[in-house]
């Protein structure tokens, strides 16, 4: 029993470790005067691991510890950028360094203005940032030049990125498309966001009869507890995702990502002793609104204006839904060919659950003493 409990420790301690909100950085392009303008966002808590800028210690990034590592960004920086116009080489210059708040965290920010003739033909964005250290980092590119803002996103295996200068870029397919990669990827790497659903899944082949589990008969009944489940889910995280984009309501990250990390704590222990039985459905529903939140801290940080708002927003949330339905895809069918074994009743719904709850504990501890 033991040995059992164990593996399942050993195959969900990385979720511990890596459950934090996704690093991402944005590179914004404008032009002013026929001339490129680049602002971009680096976080801080990036550039302390990969530079080291608390220098006193403090667990704390000042301003003047910023400044006096400015040197150190923007050459780290610039390793990791370059830009070409009509396949010729653009030269990087630092004009202003600032810092600036976004929903999770201090950012840093290198307003550049890149020495360059204008063109009408193909930009070409080489970004490497922080790819050698972290393969789930994402460099979000907006093309904030036409009416309509343009998004791209750079990753290890897409470093660079081709952008058209002209007016004939379709920016609304291509912002839908960009962003049901992004919360395709936002979903699988987001294994709070994930424990969350498994969890709830877990019970869903399972019906709770004098106080103790048992194998549901029939496959119908457990697809239909499911799909309430994740309709729920679904539902609840899609109106507090465009409440917070639309800017409805706002609340801030670090309550939102405690209150995620709880919501899981309280789904395992659920599972453990139920308080919630035939109603696990209002669970998702009433949990999925903070997920939504969780959500947004994404959109929120790229200044889309409206034109291009709506489909990014409906992008990233079919991206979310592809990524949690495959997720269940694959876990789904092995529940229920496990539901009636020792194994999934004991190990993996209780002791998993437990476990589930432990790491969710350690994740709330982390993100109040942040």
């Amino acid at each position: 029993m033991f040995r059992k409990f164990l593996l399942l420790a050993l195959l969900i301690f990385p979720f511990a470790v890596n459950a934090h909100t996704p690093s991402s950085s944005y590179l914004f392009i404008n032009e002013d005067a026929a001339e490129l303008q680049l602002r971009w966002d680096i976080a801080l808590r990036d550039l302390e691991f990969v530079i080291g800028l608390d220098s006193n210690q403090d667990q704390k990034i000042s301003w003047q510890e910023v400044k006096d590592k400015q040197q150190e960004i923007t050459a780290y920086a610039y390793s990791n950028l370059s830009l070409n116009r009509d396949n010729k080489s653009c030269q990087l210059e630092t004009i202003n360094l600032q810092v600036v708040e976004h929903t999770d965290g201090s950012y840093a920010v290198l307003k550049v203005q890149p020495e360059c003739k204008a063109s009408s033909g193909l930009m070409s964005v080489d970004y490497s940032l922080l790819f050698d250290v972290d393969a789930n980092h994402r460099g979000i590119i907006l093309d904030q030049r036409q009416e309509n803002t343009n998004s791209y996103i750079a990753s290890p295996d897409k470093q660079n990125i081709k952008i058209s200068e002209g007016k004939d870029q379709k920016t609304g397919f291509n912002n839908f498309t960009t962003f049901v990669t992004q919360g395709n990827w936002h979903i699988l790497i987001g294994f709070d966001h994930i424990l969350f659903i498994v969890t709830l899944m877990l019970p869903a082949v399972l019906l709770y009869r004098r106080k103790q589990w048992i194998a549901v008969d029939e496959f119908r009944p457990a697809i239909i507890s499911l799909l309430k489940i994740v309709t729920a889910f679904t539902i609840a995280h899609s109106i507090t995702l465009s409440l917070a984009i639309l800017e409805v309501v706002s609340l801030p990250s670090r309550w939102v990502e405690s209150a995620i990390a709880l919501s899981v704590i309280l789904v395992a222990v659920n599972n453990i002793k139920p308080l919630f039985i035939h109603s696990r459905w209002s669970m998702a529903f009433l949990f999925g609104l903070i997920h939504g939140f969780g959500f947004a801290s994404v959109l929120n940080n790229l200044e889309l204006n409206s034109g291009s708002l709506l489909l990014s927003l409906l992008g990233f949330n079919v991206g979310v839904e592809i990524g949690q339905g495959l997720t269940l895809l694959l876990l789904f069918p092995l529940a229920y060919l496990l539901r009636k074994s020792n194994l999934y009743q004991t190990y993996i719904l209780k002791f998993g659950s437990l476990l589930i709850s432990l790491l969710a504990s350690v994740w709330l501890v982390q993100r109040i003493a942040v």
